[in-house]
């Protein structure tokens, strides 16, 4: 039996009126097949598919790409003997060459996020080549069980690491120290792969949404964003947490955060199948707005997380999709204001049964750190 993932690709390329699918996106790959190798490609006609790697991942594949029809545990697919598993010898081009031809297709779908260089190669090809945008994407939106216990485990580690690391983030230590033990304890509680580079922004840098850590040394006063992921069998997670060290005068900082943290606890209570993602945006946005520091926010509320760190939907202004069961996505409004610093409080929700439901579970009252 085919799985559903598949299935659903098949129904497509018949809908589509396209002979055959070249799938290259490694993501993607890993969604339809469950293997985790970083290089190949799939080739889907409304009756075959087929996958393809290179020698280095022969065992590899054969180890995770099952054929008796069994789920996946790791990933939520269902591999089945429909798999047929080949070896790359030399020029891929040439491989999809004779490809095309035994298996008379004419019309070949692509997926456009293929890169423009090898575009260009394919127009080698004997076949009509057919652009098709976020096909699978468009499926892995809407998570599984499988998948979300996943990204739960990725959640967890997360916050493992961070509890372990909180206890040595004090005025003098260093952002890229911060970062570096972050790292250290993530690889410790289990991830693989670390999703993204660590966000440690303090004072003046933490204005910044996306800084870098850097040698700089907390000090009094200073606003502490730390912006890290864990992750779970190909799974990731996005969390972010704003801290605030003693000393001064702190009152105009905690109301910031208080604004933040108010946008944030509206916006995820807003979350529900059928709402529009703008209208989660809205939520957030509008409080800050309201408070007299809408110019400060300046990027989406949210995103998806699931293979990639970045995936649908977006939660904007600018990207109107409806809420579905099943959908994972961060809630992360800030406000940043240049020579003040900034805050930034980011969760991440999962809808079910029609209702929003929190995936992240460490505090997110303002923290001052002494």
């Amino acid at each position: 039996m085919i799985s559903g993932r598949v299935a659903n690709i098949q129904h497509l390329i018949g809908l589509k009126k396209i002979d055959g699918f070249y799938i290259s996106n490694i993501k993607n790959i890993r969604y339809l097949t469950g293997f985790s190798g970083s290089s190949g490609f799939v080739l889907i006609t409304k009756d075959k598919n087929l996958l393809f790697t290179d020698f280095r991942y022969k065992e590899q594949v054969n180890a995770e790409v099952t054929t008796n029809g069994r789920r996946l545990p790791e990933v939520g697919a269902e591999a089945s003997g429909g798999w047929e598993i080949g070896t790359e010898k030399g020029r891929r081009l040439s491989l999809l060459r004779s490809l095309v031809k035994k298996l008379g297709i004419n019309r070949l779908g692509f997926e456009t996020s293929l890169s423009y260089g090898y575009f260009e190669l394919l127009k080698g090809l004997p076949v009509t080549l057919v652009p098709q945008k976020d096909i699978i994407e468009g499926q892995r939106v809407c998570k599984d069980e499988v998948e979300i216990s996943n990204i739960n485990l990725a959640v967890k580690r997360a916050e493992e690491a961070f509890k372990k690391v909180r206890p040595r983030i004090r005025t003098g230590i260093k952002e890229t120290e911060i970062a570096l033990r972050l790292e250290e304890q993530l690889k410790k509680a289990g991830c693989r792969n670390i999703p993204f580079d660590i966000i440690v922004a303090s004072g003046r840098n933490s204005s910044k949404p996306h800084a870098r850590p850097a040698d700089k040394k907390i000090e009094a006063g200073d606003f502490v964003i730390i912006d890290w992921g864990g992750e779970a069998n190909g799974y990731y997670s996005d969390i972010t947490r704003t801290l605030l060290m003693s000393g001064g005068n702190l009152s105009g900082k905690i109301k910031i955060y208080n604004i933040v943290n108010s946008a944030r606890k509206k916006a995820v209570g807003s979350v529900k199948e059928g709402v529009k993602s703008t209208e989660i945006d809205g939520v957030a946005r509008g409080i800050i707005k309201s408070a007299g520091f809408g110019e400060f926010f300046g990027h989406g509320t949210g995103h998806g997380v699931g293979l990639e760190v970045h995936e649908g939907p977006r939660v904007s202004w600018t990207d109107s999709k409806l809420v579905r069961n099943g959908m994972v996505f961060t809630v992360e409004p800030g406000i940043y204001i240049p020579g003040t610093g900034g805050v930034r409080i980011e969760d991440m929700v999962t809808v079910r049964k029609g209702k929003g439901a929190l995936l992240t579970t460490l505090g997110r009252e303002l923290e001052i750190i002494k």
